[in-house]
């Protein structure tokens, strides 16, 4: 279940000053170089009057769109497409930083084949063990991924994949990668997932 309206809630930053979480997240975008704008996706009127209020371009989609990926190819289609690359920053994502976004352009701009690209980290030991122990306790915290020589995902998973039963020293490299929820499109692969 979907907790109601949650780019509207408020955080209190390390300043004291609190923002909501959607403000929060568009600001972290906006601080991405060598992007030519950023947009708030919403069907909320709620948000779209919050988003407007601090300085947000916003763009109504539909209530249909049932995930990030369909929220980026109807905003696409709104704005009569004209993007090289469309990347989707989730709402609730306003720690992502800006190198991150900035890598994952760059990654698909030097990889003409490549359609989409979503980073991964390499988990060190202490973020693994935190996996392993919440699946051992019945939840679920984080995504992996394992992906071929040519970088190209294989799969992700709720799971630790690939397997290990090896407690790492928290410093430590693993075989294990974090996908990290962000994405980068071109406009085709947007349109074909339509």
């Amino acid at each position: 279940m979907r907790y109601p309206a949650k780019p509207l809630a408020m955080l209190k930053g390390a300043s004291g000053q609190s923002r909501s979480l959607i403000e929060r997240s568009w600001r972290a975008a906006s601080e991405v170089t060598g992007i030519d704008r950023v947009f708030v996706a919403t069907d909320d009127d709620r948000i779209k009057v919050a988003a407007e209020a601090f300085g947000a371009e916003v763009i109504m989609k539909p209530e249909s769109c049932a995930n990030g990926t369909e929220r980026c190819a109807a905003a696409h289609t709104a704005l009569s497409g004209g993007y090289d690359i469309v990347v989707n920053l989730q709402g609730d994502a306003p720690l992502t930083p800006h190198w991150f976004v900035e890598d994952l352009i760059a990654e698909l701009k030097v990889d003409p084949s490549a359609e989409i690209s979503t980073p991964v980290l390499r988990c060190d030991g202490a973020t693994l063990n935190s996996f392993s122990r919440d699946r051992n306790a019945g939840s679920v915290s984080g995504t992996t991924s394992v992906f071929d020589v040519n970088k190209r995902a294989m799969y992700f998973s709720k799971e630790v994949v690939p397997f290990t039963s090896e407690v790492f020293h928290d410093a430590a490299d693993t075989p294990v990668f974090h996908y990290v929820g962000v994405y980068a499109y071109r406009p085709d692969a947007l349109s074909d997932y339509l």
